[in-house]
């Protein structure tokens, strides 16, 4: 069979060999026995349309009613939401069953309020699965069919089926609240596991790992009221319930689900629309032709005086008000919204767990998902190995880094990722003439002589780091930082040009918090009103400046002028050295899942010299969450017409590595994005056609590697930096490889997967890995080996910088701020700044 026939994309060359091998664990288990029956696929239609969890009662509730009769004692497994799959055929071709779902438990005696439900559940034989075709795949024989997709799609949802209807379930995870921890802001995290069917070579596996999300706190609505708007207690919320406190109240609560206290016999559930925007002592409503108020009707009907009248109500239908104190929350209810910062680090630290913790809730979820007792898996004739694949992988070594020859350690090998600018001066020295400060404070805040302090401490370390700075007293400017802070930037420009009689080149600015809107105003301004490149600093950095931090400043700094930190020998890197290349980094940003009025921005960076040191940037905003990037070719263009101004020549090759694509959607991006590169070349010049080679980069994804010998793993227990595995878990027979290029400084690493879609540049498995893990030593901002090569991060930083570049932003509070920004708000980045690396 052709290779072209096998797969659109690249097929793998031979495995790698560079580096020291070892064996690692990954969080795979071994299909032993896939089923060895065909497997029937039916397409069903349940009316009316409900979420999957009511789904899924319904999908039971019909076996209990029909499963011996109509569906001949087999036992089905479901999505949830479309699809059936049985070990055994049903007795007809299609067929329309009624369902009524007993109403929730209703005390004896009392009449319900509300019908039972009744569902009609539509089912049709889709196809009969024979898994020959999957086994053909698996051993490079076959190309992935629609008929190999389901197959995959049907052991998924066999694996899946049973924790479904047993837990609260996300996609491919579910999680319990058993051993749930409190968020801030009445959110909670609970915990969880993944699960994927995947295919490797020459076998299925199930990829499992650790989980968690947030839900909403269950339970008393008042308490949670309370601690979504930060109050200690309900009290302090007597002495005045703002409206801002009401508008917030009212975001967080819309669509939650609750039942109510004050009456046994009604069990039903509630959705919050909104709440009422006057307290329940003065919600008015008519009542028998007469105007009476909640508080009063809640102690006439049910003789029940309200003890937090000052409190709105909710609004659950037309004229149903209801006070909160009589709500509670129902458990299971994920946050959807975005995290707020202080959720998210909180988050971070009950999610951050060493390897070896990992490993053992990895196994504890194996224990849960008792794949052995799982009746739906038998019936199926399915098993599934115990122990987490052992694989063969190698740990690539580190190139020779090179700083200025003048350094004390000019050429050095890092260890372990990791190293320190100590006796090294920056390849490359940018000079800074003409510069500003701005303080944004008082001197109260942060007196005069303390910032002077700074700055010379600054000074010298950017000046024995390899710098020259001429002017060594540059203006210093206080200024508000609730203010207008374009009006304070462009003060602070004026002064600094005023001093030394030319065109500033940096604007320092001192922040006196870590929040988002100042930060987000100031790159605002700076890098497209301005244009000028700014660093920012904390003011708490200041008062007691230290050298390790002025020196990663000065890392920044000296590539936001044009400078250059590092670089690797030529001879290291031949694909860069030997004809003229450009790396692409590419990615896509979407807005977060709830936000209406964002856009998805879209960036490109293109490096500017043999060492692959410089780039370039490009970006754009395009309609929310399109995968592909709509004006590829425009933003090519703009990039080799800058590497040609920059270094005479054309590029020969292109190396393009792309971010922000998953799986499915690889076909699409590798068309539409090709085409695009090839496009823009031929715009240039009808003749050029330089051999292109583009890889996906991805790290989202829940492969996991764990050492199997304690002196093989780094001192926290992590395997090392350079570790690439390319057997064992990849895809049957594509080009693609793990590789987890960085030392973790916290919890368990993440590799990065690339996959190789197209390649014009006869890449072997050894040449691109060793290029791309050598790539990683470059990123300019810090001494340190990174976990995703340079350009596809740097990408990612121009997308998230572009964020802050909309007018119509009002960054007023931590949570996803409010917006007006639509795809007409965002303002360009300044020409001269796109070919500095401003976004460091």
């Amino acid at each position: 069979m052709s290779a072209l026939r096998l797969t659109e994309f690249v097929k793998r060359p031979e495995p790698g060999k560079a580096g020291k091998s070892i064996r690692i664990n990954a969080n795979f288990f071994e299909i032993t026995q896939l089923p060895n029956i065909n497997i029937f696929h039916y397409d069903v239609t349940i009316t009316p349309d409900v979420p999957p969890i009511v789904n899924r009662r319904v999908f039971e509730h019909m076996l209990v009613v029909y499963g011996k009769s109509d569906l001949d004692s087999s036992r089905p497994v479901f999505d949830g939401r479309k699809n059936i799959f049985s070990p055994r055929v049903f007795p007809f071709e299609s067929k329309t069953l009624d369902i009524t779902l007993p109403e929730d438990e209703v005390p004896k005696g009392v009449v319900p309020r509300r019908p039972p439900r009744v569902f009609k559940v539509k089912i049709k034989k889709a196809s009969e699965i024979n898994l020959e075709e999957l086994h053909r795949f698996l051993n490079a024989k076959s190309a992935l069919t629609p008929n190999c997709l389901t197959a995959i799609m049907a052991l998924d949802i066999l694996i899946r089926h049973k924790p479904a209807m047993l837990y609260s379930s996300v996609g491919r995870s579910f999680f319990t609240p058993d051993g749930s921890q409190p968020l801030y802001g009445g959110v909670e995290v609970w915990n969880g596991f993944y699960q994927s069917a995947r295919p490797s070579i020459g076998r299925m596996l199930i990829n499992l790992d650790v989980a968690a999300t947030a839900y909403y706190q269950s339970g008393s609505l008042l308490e949670l009221a309370v601690k979504i708007l930060d109050r200690r207690h309900i009290d302090d919320l007597r002495r005045g319930f703002s409206d801002r406190d009401r508008s917030k109240l009212e975001k967080s609560l819309r669509g939650l689900l609750i039942k109510v206290t004050h009456r046994a016999e009604v069990n039903r559930k509630f959705k919050i629309v909104k709440l009422t925007p006057t307290p329940a002592s003065s919600t008015s409503f008519m009542k028998d032709n007469t105007k009476t108020d909640v508080a009063s009707y809640f102690f006439q009907t049910y003789g029940k005086r309200l003890q937090y009248p000052f409190m709105p109500c909710v609004v659950t239908g037309r004229d149903v008000f209801l006070p909160m104190e009589v709500c509670t929350v129902l458990q299971g209810q994920r946050h959807i919204k975005k995290l707020n910062e202080k959720q998210t680090a909180d988050m971070i630290k009950f999610t951050c767990q060493p390897p070896q913790v990992r490993a053992n809730k990895i196994k504890e979820g194996l224990k849960i998902l008792s794949y052995r007792e799982n009746e739906f898996l038998t019936d199926f004739g399915m098993k599934v190995a115990t122990e987490m694949v052992q694989v063969n992988a190698r740990v690539l070594p580190a190139p020779t880094i090179s700083y200025h020859p003048s350094s004390r350690q000019a050429n050095f090998v890092p260890r372990d990722g990791a190293w320190n600018l100590r006796d090294k001066r920056v390849a490359t020295g940018a000079t800074l003439g003409s510069w500003g400060i701005i303080v944004f404070g008082t001197e109260r805040d942060l007196p005069l002589t303390f910032a002077q302090a700074f700055i010379r401490e600054l000074i010298v370390t950017c000046v024995d780091t390899g710098m020259t700075i001429p002017n060594k007293q540059p203006p210093i400017l206080y200024a508000n930082p609730h203010g207008n802070i374009e009006d304070s930037m462009k003060n602070a420009w004026i002064r600094a040009g005023n001093a030394v009689k030319s065109q500033p080149q940096l604007l320092v600015c001192i922040l006196p918090n870590t929040g988002v809107p100042l930060y987000a105003e100031i790159k605002r301004v700076s890098d497209t009103v301005i244009g000028v490149p700014t660093q920012c600093v904390q003011m708490s950095h200041t008062r007691v400046p230290k050298k390790q931090y002025c020196a990663n400043v000065c890392l920044k700094i000296n590539v936001k002028l044009g400078g250059m930190n590092a670089f690797l020998s030529p001879n290291q890197t031949p694909f860069l050295a030997n004809r003229p290349t450009i790396l692409f980094g590419a990615d896509v940003s979407h807005p977060s899942p709830g936000d209406t009025t964002r856009p998805s921005i879209a960036s490109l960076v293109g490096s500017m010299d043999a060492k692959a040191a410089r780039y370039a940037a490009t970006v754009r905003v395009q309609t929310a969450r399109t995968e592909t990037i709509a004006d590829l070719g425009g933003m090519v263009v703009e990039l080799l017409r800058t590497f040609f101004q920059t270094c005479g020549q054309k590029p020969e090759r292109i190396l393009f590595y792309r971010d922000g694509v998953s799986e499915g959607q690889f076909a699409e991006v590798l068309r539409s994005e090709v085409a695009s590169v090839r496009a823009a070349c031929t715009t240039l010049d009808a003749n050029y056609r330089p051999t292109i080679t583009f890889v996906v980069v991805q790290k989202r994804h829940h492969a996991r590697f764990f050492p199997t010998r304690h002196d093989e793993g780094d001192r926290n227990g992590n395997c090392m930096a350079g570790t690439v595995v390319d057997t064992g878990i990849v895809h049957p027979f594509e080009f693609d490889f793990y590789l987890q290029s960085h030392a973790g400084l916290h919890g368990t690493s993440r590799p990065t997967h690339y996959h190789v879609l197209y390649d014009e540049n006869k890449f072997t498995s050894d040449s691109l890995q060793e290029f791309t893990y050598k790539l990683c030593h470059l990123y300019a901002r810090c001494t340190r080996t990174v976990s995703l090569v340079p350009a596809a991060y740097y990408a990612h930083l121009v997308a998230a910088r572009a964020r802050f570049h909309s007018r119509g932003e009002r960054w007023s509070d931590t949570e996803s701020s409010e917006s007006n920004a639509d795809e007409s708000t965002y303002l360009a980045v300044k020409p001269d700044l796109l070919r500095v690396m401003y976004f460091m």
